[in-house]
């Protein structure tokens, strides 16, 4: 009786087709003219999306030396339309009458509330009370996450935007302003987080976007930097990529996250891209702003009022770094 699983020969030649299949539409991508949202730009990227998202145990570090400078070169580019994308819905968005009633004309905005609904199913199985201060690093000009986060799960939280694009930042900002109550619990601010110090001991919760870091060098020097810097107890949700969706998003290895204990690795099967994991900043906790507890708390709790009079942001942001702001 034949066997229900796929022998050896016939996974290899999945995994050859495959990386046919990425190979041809990287160059068909790199050949495009520019990487704004068009039809032949959607629809290039469709289908690498297609392309990798069933399961696949393509081991990426095995890949020979050319198909790894492909992926490398693929990731920056889904990296800069991503960007493009964002900016683009971002003033779309930004320019209807209430704005933020509208962020479903995203369109992966269903991914991204997928996205957030497990990165806090995580995360809530390891906080014991809500937070007070967040950062997301690499927030964009289309914060999504940010939003989902703080009107649907951390709705007392002040979340703090970090990003290297002025531009990007700004769009964010204006978007957000629209809601007045919601935008005194942000700030944006365009810094490289590796020039970020006594700032993030400040955060109970950091998010790593999954484009922070192209590179595997370049994610861990970040990761090192949290790891430096974040208050003990302090927890750190990572976006990562798992099979042939690493060649959509950088990869972390938990052998990366040094400085940090791991509690949850999560690897979606589904339409949601990324996998996420959860750390804890090691060290001794103390009082601080980085205390946390390993209990589980429903999402009713995170639903109470926990702003107190923070005030504006900006200011915060400015005195936590003890220099003016750049926006």
């Amino acid at each position: 009786m034949a066997s229900s699983s796929s022998s050896p020969s016939s996974v290899q030649e999945q995994e050859q087709e495959l990386v046919k299949t990425i190979t041809s539409l990287h160059h068909s991508i790199s050949l495009l003219p520019s990487l704004h949202p068009s039809k032949e730009v959607n629809h290039l990227f469709t289908q690498l999306v297609l392309a990798c998202i069933p399961p696949s145990t393509i081991a990426i570090p095995s890949l020979p030396e050319d198909t790894q400078a492909m992926r490398s070169h693929l990731i920056r580019l889904c990296g800069q339309a991503e960007g493009h994308l964002e900016s683009h819905y971002s003033a779309i968005i930004t320019a209807q009458d209430r704005p933020l009633d509208h962020l479903t004309m995203f369109p992966y905005y269903s991914n991204y509330v997928q996205l957030t609904e497990l990165e806090f199913t995580l995360l809530s199985r390891h906080i014991g009370a809500p937070p007070g201060h967040v950062a997301f690093v690499g927030s964009g000009p289309l914060p999504l996450s940010s939003l989902l986060l703080a009107t649907r799960y951390l709705k007392g939280s002040a979340f703090h935007n970090y990003d290297l694009d002025e531009k990007a930042n700004a769009e964010a900002a204006k978007l957000v302003e629209a809601d007045p109550g919601l935008a005194r619990r942000f700030g944006f601010r365009t810094e490289n987080i590796m020039g970020v110090k006594r700032a993030l001991a400040r955060y109970n919760v950091v998010f790593l976007a999954a484009l922070v870091g192209m590179g595997r060098e370049e994610k861990r020097e970040v990761i090192d930097h949290l790891a430096r810097h974040m208050a003990p107890g302090a927890l750190l949700v990572v976006r990562s990529a798992h099979g042939a969706r690493a060649f959509l998003y950088p990869v972390v290895d938990l052998e990366d996250l040094k400085g940090f204990e791991v509690l949850s690795v999560y690897h979606p099967g589904d339409e949601v891209i990324n996998s996420v994991i959860v750390a804890r900043k090691k060290g001794e906790q103390g009082n601080g702003p980085g205390m946390v507890m390993q209990t589980c708390k429903c999402c009713e709790a995170f639903a109470s009022s926990h702003l107190g009079g923070h005030g504006s942001l900006v200011e915060e942001l400015q005195a936590m770094e003890g220099q003016p702001s750049s926006y």
